[in-house]
């Protein structure tokens, strides 16, 4: 029966599934091996773990699915990362592309006591410094800013790959969310957002890891999941 006492590993392994989950890509070995950028046998020996733990179920085509106590801890362990992004940037000043590596580190050593308070710190923030939200069930639905033609009105969302790697490069450029602006050009190669005379100049592949609301709208489309892993890191997504 599956609970709250995992392991750090099992809780690595959760954290990544929910994320493919989220992002609307098929939960599968092969794409969590891309994510975590590891061996097929590691991955097919921890998702035997985390299924005979009562975490994860899978089918004669080896889809994953979360049991119900899976899908529970996962968004819990989710959450709890956002949560820590969130009190590291709003209170202790960490920049908000260096953050998601330090909440990997902090997450797993967190007390429920800690936790507890930190929760209390953030208050009503509702998202992580990416974009994505604390409470995982109120993600808004996006599209890519790849699929963006010139003169759209686009409001970032959230970086769907947060690679450390990425976050500079985006921070780099003055991307980030809540950013509104329009889309000046996007010849295929790169795409060019102009906001309060700034301009910001990311590559289509990168582009196609912001989400954002566009007007008017391309139709929703889920990124490909070799765009979403782009970091050289381990947990480069």
């Amino acid at each position: 029966m599956a609970d709250d006492h995992s392991t750090v590993a099992e809780q690595e392994y959760l954290e990544m599934l929910f994320w493919l989950f989220e992002a609307g890509l098929p939960m599968t070995g092969a794409n969590l091996a891309r994510a975590m950028q590891l061996s097929a046998p590691t991955v097919h020996e921890m998702l035997g773990r985390l299924e005979r733990d009562g975490y994860i179920t899978r089918n004669s085509e080896r889809l994953i699915s979360f049991t119900d106590a899976g899908r529970g801890h996962a968004e819990h362990i989710v959450s709890r990362h956002r949560m820590i992004e969130r009190f590291l940037t709003d209170v202790v000043c960490v920049p908000w592309d260096d953050v998601h590596e330090e909440a990997e580190q902090l997450e797993h050593a967190m007390t429920p006591r800690f936790e507890a308070y930190i929760r209390a710190t953030v208050g009503e923030a509702q998202t992580c410094p990416h974009g994505h939200p604390i409470r995982v069930g109120e993600r808004i639905d996006g599209v890519p800013l790849a699929d963006c033609q010139p003169g759209t009105q686009v409001t970032i969302l959230r970086f769907e790959n947060e690679a450390e790697d990425l976050l500079h490069y985006l921070k780099d450029e003055g991307i980030e969310p809540g950013l509104a602006g329009q889309v000046a050009a996007n010849d295929g190669a790169y795409v060019t957002v102009t906001s309060n005379g700034h301009e910001a100049k990311v590559t289509a592949s990168v582009a196609e890891t912001v989400s954002v609301l566009a007007d008017p709208s391309p139709p929703p489309r889920i990124a490909l999941p070799e765009q979403l892993v782009l970091g050289h890191d381990r947990y480069g997504r």
